[in-house]
C-alpha cells in the first residue's frame, strides 16, 4: 500500500496532500496506449502548429476526439510520447486534483524521460483555477490544448486571464457531411440516394458516437440525462428537476417562435409547477452554459426586448426528438439554425427578424436572409406568398441580396421584384455552405 500513499508538502505550515505521482504515471501510460489504439473519423478542423486552443461545446460533441486527432497528427509527423501528454480530468482517479497538482504533471512527464511537452488537457473546467495554470504555460511557451463543456470558459474573466494566448474554438456534433463520412456515404451523390441517410441524421442528430449506432435513441437518452441531471441539475444544486425537464419540453415545443421568460414561467405555473420567473431565468442560463440550448435575438428589437424575448434552439436534433413528438417543421428549422450558428458564430452574427414582417434568420454581415418551411408549394399557396413577401420586403428595406428558402426537398429559383430567391432542399443546404 505504501506506493499508493500521496506525496505530502507543507505550505505555510499547512499539510497539503498532492496527487500521487505513481498513479499519475500509470494514467499517462494508459492514455498513450488508448490514443494509439483509436480509429478516428477525421473532422475538417484546421489546427495550426504552435497555436494553443480551447475547445468548448456540449458534452459528447467530439472535443476529446479532436484532441486525439491532434495527437495522432503529431505522431504521424514524427513526434513521440516524450513530446506530449494527455489527461482527462473526468477520470475518477483524479478526484481531488487541485491547482497545486498541475505542476506535478510536468514533473512526472519529465521523470518518465519526457521533453518539454505539448499538453492535451480534457474537461479542464472541473479544476478550479485552471486558467491561471494555462496562462503560465502559455507564457513559458508551452503548446497547450484544452477542452471544456461549460460556457463559462468563454466568459470575459477567463478570456482576460488567458490574455489572448489561446484560440477559442466551439465544437458542435457532426454536421451532415461528417455524418456521411462516418457512415461511408458517397458525398458525390447529392440526389435521392442520400435521403435515406439524411432522414436518419434529420431525426437523430449528429453526436459522433451515435452516428453509426443502431440503438440511437438509447444513446441520446443517456447523453441528455448526463447533461440535464449532471451538467445542470447536479452542478447547480437544482432540486426541482421536474420544472427543469418541463422547461426544456416547452422550449422545444415553442422553438419556431420567440418566447419570453415571463410567458415560459406562466406555462409551467399553468401545469401546476410552483416556480418563479427568476428561477426560470437561472435554469435557462445553466442550459446555455452547458451548450444545450442556443438563443437567437431579434435584430429589430430594442435592447431590452432582444435580451428577454429570444428564440431558443437545441444543439442537436436528437435531443428535440427526446422531448416532443417528432415535428418535422421544428426539426427542419433547428437544423438550419445550427448550420448558420456553426458557419457564422452565435453572438452578434446570426439573428431573426420580427417587426411587421417575420424572417426566420438574418446574417447582416453577409446580407443573408433565410426562410424555413417544410413544404413551400406553388405561387398560389398562402405559404409561398407569406415567405416570399417577407424576404422581398426585408431585402428592399436593408439591401439584402442573398435570399433563400430552405425546404425539406423542393428546389427551384424564384424571380420576384428584380430579386432572386433560391429554394433549396435542406440536405443540399447543409452540404453546400
Amino acid at each position: 500500500m505504501a506506493c499508493w500513499l500521496a506525496k505530502i508538502n507543507y505550505i505555510c505550515g499547512k499539510k497539503i496532500d498532492m496527487v500521487n505521482k505513481y498513479l499519475l504515471k500509470n494514467i499517462l501510460l494508459e492514455n498513450r496506449r488508448m490514443v494509439e489504439g483509436l480509429s478516428l473519423v477525421h473532422r475538417d478542423f484546421t489546427f495550426y502548429d504552435n497555436f494553443r486552443y480551447v475547445l468548448v461545446g456540449v458534452r459528447r460533441a467530439g472535443k476529446s476526439f479532436l484532441l486525439f486527432q491532434m495527437m495522432k497528427d503529431m505522431l504521424a509527423k514524427g513526434s513521440g510520447w516524450n513530446d506530449m501528454l494527455y489527461l482527462n480530468f473526468e477520470d475518477d482517479r483524479l478526484l481531488g486534483f487541485e491547482t497545486l497538482d498541475f505542476e506535478t504533471i510536468l514533473e512526472v512527464h519529465s521523470e518518465m524521460g519526457g521533453n518539454k511537452p505539448a499538453l492535451f488537457l480534457d474537461e479542464i473546467q472541473n479544476i478550479q483555477g485552471w486558467e491561471k495554470f494555462a496562462r503560465r504555460l502559455a507564457d513559458q511557451k508551452y503548446c497547450v490544448n484544452i477542452t471544456g463543456s461549460n460556457a463559462k470558459m468563454l466568459s470575459s474573466d477567463v478570456a482576460t486571464t488567458l490574455g489572448g494566448r489561446y484560440v477559442i474554438q466551439q465544437v458542435f456534433p457532426y454536421d451532415f457531411g461528417e455524418f456521411c463520412v462516418a457512415n461511408n456515404v458517397d458525398l458525390s451523390v447529392t440526389e435521392n440516394p442520400n435521403l435515406q441517410w439524411f432522414d436518419e441524421f434529420f431525426n437523430y442528430g449528429g453526436f459522433p458516437e451515435c452516428a453509426t449506432l443502431s440503438g440511437k435513441r438509447e444513446y441520446l437518452l443517456s447523453v441528455y440525462q448526463k447533461i440535464y441531471l449532471g451538467d445542470i441539475a447536479a452542478r447547480y444544486n437544482i432540486d426541482n428537476k421536474i420544472a427543469l425537464r418541463l422547461m426544456f419540453v416547452k422550449l422545444a415545443e415553442s422553438l419556431m417562435q420567440p418566447i419570453a421568460m415571463t410567458r415560459l414561467t406562466n406555462m409551467l405555473v399553468a401545469m401546476g409547477i410552483k416556480i418563479s420567473k427568476n428561477t426560470i431565468l437561472n435554469y435557462a442560463e445553466y442550459a446555455k452554459d452547458a451548450f444545450l440550448i442556443l438563443p437567437l435575438k431579434n435584430i429589430a428589437d430594442i435592447f431590452t426586448q432582444r435580451e428577454t424575448n429570444q428564440k431558443y434552439y437545441f444543439v442537436d436534433n436528437g435531443i428535440i426528438n427526446l422531448l416532443i413528438i417528432s415535428n418535422k417543421s421544428i426539426l427542419l428549422e433547428n437544423l438550419v439554425a445550427l448550420s448558420l450558428i456553426r458557419w457564422y458564430g452565435l453572438d452578434g452574427n446570426v439573428f431573426f427578424y420580427n417587426y411587421n414582417i417575420e424572417v426566420d434568420f438574418v446574417v447582416p454581415e453577409k446580407s443573408l436572409a433565410v426562410q424555413v418551411c417544410y413544404i413551400l408549394g406553388d405561387e398560389g399557396s398562402e405559404t409561398y406568398r407569406r415567405e416570399t413577401t417577407a424576404l422581398v420586403r426585408l431585402a428592399q428595406r436593408y439591401s439584402y441580396n442573398d435570399l433563400y428558402i430552405v425546404t425539406y426537398n423542393e428546389e427551384f429559383d424564384i424571380e420576384l421584384n428584380g430579386l432572386c430567391i433560391k429554394v433549396v432542399p435542406i440536405y443540399k443546404w447543409l452540404l453546400n455552405k
